[in-house]
């Protein structure tokens, strides 16, 4: 099986979980509470969780700060929440950044901007 389809059915829940988010609130709002929902669709789901998780950032073995992804789902899935245009290679870049630095595979990028959810899925190899 292809390294796209890291962890296909957890990420197919959580893109359920964002559709289900999208049509109660309705599109373009603050991404704030696309996250807030997001963690509560996911915890009623029966999912594991961690909201926020603050991951210390080091260069030449020298702390330099923080990353802070949205949501860390059962441990395996970075998912940060956006409302924009389009996403864009900023976007896919920090992704990968977290991937990097979060050591898991597999990140989903949900854009709430629209009446139809869009999604990207990035994949550390």
């Amino acid at each position: 099986m292809s390294e796209n389809y890291v962890h296909r059915d957890l990420s197919g829940e959580v893109i359920g979980a964002a559709m289900v988010v999208l049509n109660e609130m309705k599109p373009g709002l603050d991404e704030k509470l696309y996250e807030n929902a997001m963690v509560i669709e996911l915890l009623d789901k029966g999912f594991k969780l961690e909201q926020q998780k603050q991951y210390p950032v080091y260069f030449k073995s020298h702390p330099v700060g923080r990353l802070i992804p949205d949501l860390i789902v059962e441990v395996k899935i970075v998912v940060d929440a956006k409302v924009v245009t389009a996403f864009t290679e900023t976007h896919l870049a920090q992704m990968l950044g977290y991937l990097n630095i979060t050591g898991l595979k597999l990140a989903i990028l949900l854009n709430f901007k629209n009446a139809k959810l869009q999604f990207k899925r990035v994949v550390r190899s």
